[in-house]
């Protein structure tokens, strides 16, 4: 059986947010019309700063747009098995190997697609 996530890196190379958003959108539209996936993991990294960069916040605010399109919008400190919206979709798409589950990791967002 095939995992039902696509993952996409798009923190590397830097790019500008208009690149960054137009492959979030072949992503989710890909995502949308697959079979099989209903994830979208999202690899934005999390900045030099420590404190988020603008690749972090170019997936979120496309993502709080596209919302009415997705089931949730996990992120990645949250992606855990103590977090209700992780529990559900787990449940529902079925317990596939994850690296990044309860890691904590800042510079990842999934999203459980409708």
């Amino acid at each position: 059986m095939k995992e039902p996530v696509l993952t996409i890196d798009v923190s590397h190379p830097p790019r500008h947010p208009e690149a960054v958003e137009q492959e979030l959108r072949d992503a989710l539209s890909f995502v949308r019309t697959s079979p099989v996936l209903r994830l979208l993991k999202i690899v934005h990294g999390y900045g030099s700063t420590g404190r988020g960069g603008s690749t972090l916040a170019t997936v979120e605010n496309w993502a709080f747009r596209e919302r009415n399109r997705l089931r949730a919008i996990i992120s990645g400190e949250s992606y855990g098995l103590f977090d209700e919206n992780t529990r559900r979709m787990r449940a529902e798409v079925g317990q596939y190997e994850d690296s990044d589950l309860g890691a904590g990791n800042k510079g990842i967002t999934i999203l459980w697609v409708k």
